[in-house]
């Protein structure tokens, strides 16, 4: 019997080799992730797998996806994981290389409730994690999480017989024909695909071929596990940058870039402008709402507040929910408001029935992306965007804070945050008319302006984002004079990965 986990474990030792390291911090509010090596070891994978196969035992199931994303250690922790759950009865499906919106695709196609996709999504190299789910289309929240920490940290698991691993094939074929289902293009379109060499780069420039796009430009296809130029995020201004570039050197109309394990898209439109997943959102909600009146939009707390003021989603019949930030939380919410979408600000699309199957997919936005520019044959994307009411939104910025301080130093900002508005104070001589606590703290401001701060779910990190009505520099303003200096008061905040 595998002993139970120990989190004071180092590499190099014989305690290392022999007992499962596993660090409570790695079990995060909808998903799970380590540093590989000194937070979680092989064992401590198999640990992981045994806990996940008693855990969905206990809600009746036992049949599971698992597939791995590209990096060079990801093959061998999905093996540990597998070992683990074939231990504790499970019969296992292996998909193989796949991006995550691929594992979720094969639960509908393989008739599998559970999902266990080993990604560290968009985390830099050293990280790992794994992305679960036992009701298709959802992925655990924070109550599964806690369960299945409780079950892995005191070794509680139960073994059992009958457990079996059967390697699946063609799951990728059927994924790309299921995408290619979705948009037949009737415009010649040039559009950049930019994968950041992960692993939506052997899946993503067929896909899009098959939609029908005239010309593919592949922008670092090919499969590097080392991320030789940067990580794939296509929240992050350096590969937004590079996309914008690609795009004006050659003469695309759009690029569309994807993450490490491809549950995201990110956009660049023709003239090398960057726009963030949210107002992309906003586009395809007025484009998707003429379709479909009175559709329902999910939007994360990151999000513009142009969805509650948009002339057009209001002549339509739209309404549009704010909600937590994080993917198992949109997708949770999309579903049980049976919304038409969700969109997140990080890239995260999420589409019911007709347009998709609710969970996050890259590919699948992608295509909706698509769908919507065939339907306005005579505009460009850049048409599509300067027909939005102005909003200057920033880029998402993370000030480093341990794992440990974070949620406690947010809950001090949100009662600060409390404390002005009761007292009637101001920000940039603006009055505070709402706050939005559901996740971290959104400040309203009275000419529509924001300020958000919250915890990230996954990583050491605070996550702040600040949009102005007015203009950029207002923009820098709320930034630069409101939340850093707030932020900066707090010995816990550290360096933030950019700026504005």
């Amino acid at each position: 019997m595998l002993p139970s986990p120990r989190a004071d474990l180092v590499p190099n030792t014989l305690d290392y080799e022999m007992i499962p390291l596993v660090k409570a911090t790695g079990f995060r509010e909808y998903d799970a992730r380590w540093l590989f090596g000194p937070d979680i070891n092989l064992l401590g994978i198999e640990a992981l797998g045994l806990g996940l196969g008693t855990y969905i035992q206990e809600l009746g199931q036992k049949r599971i996806v698992v597939g791995h994303d590209y990096r060079h250690y990801s093959l061998s922790i999905k093996q540990a994981l597998t070992l683990g759950l074939v231990a504790a009865g499970c019969e296992v499906l292996d998909i193989g290389l796949a991006v995550s919106p691929m594992a979720y695709f094969a639960q509908f196609e393989l008739d599998a409730p559970c999902v266990a996709m080993v990604t560290a999504s968009h985390n830099e190299n050293g990280w790992t994690g794994v992305k679960m789910g036992a009701q298709k289309p959802l992925t655990f929240g924070p109550d599964e999480i806690g369960r299945l920490k409780e079950i892995v940290l005191t070794g509680t698991w139960k073994a059992r017989a009958g457990g079996s691993l059967t390697h699946v094939p063609g799951v990728i074929e059927k994924y790309i024909a299921d995408l290619a289902s979705r948009v037949s293009l009737t415009r010649p379109l040039k559009v950049v695909a930019a994968c950041g060499n992960g692993t939506a780069g052997a899946f993503a420039p067929e896909a899009l071929r098959r939609m029908g796009v005239a010309v593919v430009v592949e922008m670092d296809c090919e499969l590097d596990y080392s991320f030789p130029k940067y990580n794939p995020n296509p929240e992050d201004s350096v590969m937004l940058h590079a996309m914008a570039k690609t795009v004006r050197e050659m003469g695309a109309d759009l690029a569309l870039g994807f993450d490490g394990d491809g549950d995201r898209c990110g956009v660049v439109d023709d003239e090398g402008e960057e726009i963030f997943a949210d107002k992309i959102g906003l586009m395809l909600a007025r484009d998707l709402s003429a379709l479909h009146k009175d559709a329902i939009f999910i939007a994360d707390v990151k999000s513009t507040g142009l969805y509650a003021t948009d002339p057009i989603l209001k002549a339509n019949g739209a309404k549009t929910v704010y909600w937590k930030t994080g993917h198992s939380y949109i997708k949770r919410k999309t579903a049980e408001l049976n919304a038409l979408a969700g969109f997140e600000k990080s890239g995260h699309f999420f589409f019911n029935a007709p347009l998709g199957r609710g969970y996050d997919d890259g590919l699948v936005a992608a295509a909706a992306i698509l769908a919507m520019l065939d339907r306005n044959p005579g505009k460009k994307l850049s048409d599509l965007r300067k027909a939005l009411p102005p909003a200057f939104t920033s880029l998402t910025m993370s000030p480093h804070c341990a794992d440990e301080e974070k949620y406690a130093v947010v809950d001090d900002v949100v009662r600060e945050y409390q404390l002005l508005a009761h007292t009637g104070g101001t920000i940039l001589g603006r009055k505070i008319v709402d706050l939005v606590t559901v996740n971290g703290v959104r400040v309203a401001l009275e000419d529509g302006s924001w300020v958000l701060v919250r915890a990230s779910s996954n990583k050491p990190e605070l996550v702040v984002v600040v949009e102005s009505m007015q203009s950029e520099d207002d923009m820098r303003r709320l930034f630069h004079e409101e939340v850093k200096p707030r932020l900066a008061t707090r010995p816990q905040v550290g360096a933030y990965n950019q700026e504005i």
